[in-house]
């Protein structure tokens, strides 16, 4: 007979508590935005004597600043206020796109502090060379990330592709298989600031970093399960279930641009006919719309807009064209997940008011529950307070919050 158990976790000794409850100090203080030592000791059930060991280590690894008193209208003296700090421990995010490079730096809060964005047409440049771009970027930001005396903890690379253990297995859009990102981006920081400690370096797919960014900075109203599409060149996807990522047995999870709507549809770059990409993806709307799919992008997704908001007939077919193929598509998704709701980010974002009445339509129509509707708010655009570069450099963060302890052992000194 198989044995499932799990086996037990090896016993916690007394260091290995305070770590964890450093963690936990610092993860409430970083929820509640402002918050006392009692309220933080009632939230974890700790005394208080224990929370202000934990919170003058905290304040001493400057993750934590106090920010004057809080008077609860009862007797005792004044409670002072925590927050996490402005300063200090952070993340930095770098989205790597086909025609595009955007790096920023969140601190403690998630607040984006610092943002460069430089447009350049990454289409079958050798990796290397597009890693080095942005490395350049990501070295500038850093330059004015410490002026503001932000010190970000690692790197997190946002890539439109399937990755896995650091390399990207293929990134169609981009002409990219086997790439190894994390080293290559790494070692070229690392010639940019040799005088700097190398940054540890982590990957995931755009879709998911941005599905991420949705959740903890889009303001979903407590959605906590949705389904996510990013359009730019390609259609990534990801999905959220019960507020964590779903990613698959093998990481891979979310693919949905290569959900197939034709087998004998167009040839992808995937190497598959007839994905949903080659009928809703930016090319394909471009090209339906009479716009030059080469010359891509956000210039060319801003003059698909125009033209719809002037009435253009081949404009509104083109767009309304993708909002049918991508409603048969996600009405699949949403019988088989049943997500609370599906979010259009990307270049859909800006076309939602074309778009969306072709997609609520599919919806209305195959979701087999009946519980779809055009006027229930299930099909929504992303916030602009989330973007796949703010959700990378979160993830870098949200490590931070989950063991400070390692990030202050990993500092000089």
């Amino acid at each position: 007979m198989k044995n499932t158990q799990v086996p037990p976790a090896a016993k916690a000794d007394r260091s290995t508590v305070r770590r964890h409850n450093l963690s936990l100090v610092l993860r409430v203080v970083h929820d509640e935005g402002e918050v006392t030592r009692a309220a933080v000791a009632a939230r974890v059930g700790l005394t208080r004597a224990a929370v202000s060991s934990l919170v003058e280590q905290l304040l001493a690894g400057g993750f934590l600043v106090e920010s004057g008193k809080t008077f609860s209208g009862q007797a005792g003296r004044p409670g002072t206020v925590l927050k996490v700090a402005g300063t200090g421990p952070a993340g930095l995010g770098v989205e790597i796109n086909i025609d595009y490079v955007s790096v920023c730096v969140v601190d403690l809060a998630g607040t984006d502090r610092v943002r460069l964005t430089t447009h350049l047409d990454n289409r079958g440049a050798p990796p290397e060379e597009v890693l080095d771009r942005a490395a350049r970027i990501a070295a500038r930001t850093l330059e004015s990330a410490a002026e503001q005396e932000l010190r970000p903890a690692g790197v997190r690379l946002a890539v439109p592709g399937l990755l896995s253990g650091g390399t990207v297995r293929q990134a169609p859009n981009l002409g990219w298989h086997g790439v190894a990102v994390e080293e290559m981006f790494g070692r070229a920081l690392s010639r940019l600031r040799p005088a700097e400690r190398p940054l540890p370096v982590g990957s995931d797919n755009e879709a998911n970093s941005a599905a991420l960014a949705e959740l903890w900075f889009g303001g979903l109203d407590r959605v906590r399960s949705f389904l996510y599409l990013t359009g730019e060149t390609g259609v990534g996807g990801a999905l959220v279930l019960d507020g964590e990522l779903l990613r698959g047995a093998h990481g891979f999870a979310g693919e949905i641009g290569h959900v197939v709507v034709d087998p004998d549809g167009p040839e992808c770059r995937c190497g598959a006919r007839g994905c949903l990409e080659q009928y809703a993806g930016q090319a394909a709307l471009l090209r339906n719309a009479g716009l030059e799919p080469a010359q891509g992008g956000a210039p060319a997704v801003t003059e698909l807009e125009r033209r719809a908001r002037q009435g253009e007939p081949r404009a509104l077919a083109a767009i309304e064209q993708a909002g049918r193929q991508l409603g048969l598509v996600l009405s699949g998704a949403v019988n088989l997940f049943d997500p609370d709701a599906v979010v259009l980010g990307g270049s859909y974002r800006l076309l939602m008011p074309w778009l969306a009445p072709a997609t609520h339509a599919e919806l209305a129509r195959r979701v087999v529950s009946g519980l779809w509707s055009a006027d229930g708010g299930r099909l929504r655009a992303s916030s602009s307070s989330g973007d796949a570069a703010r959700g990378a450099a979160a993830q870098v963060v949200r490590e931070v919050l989950a063991d400070p302890l390692a990030y202050t052992e990993a500092q000089p000194g």
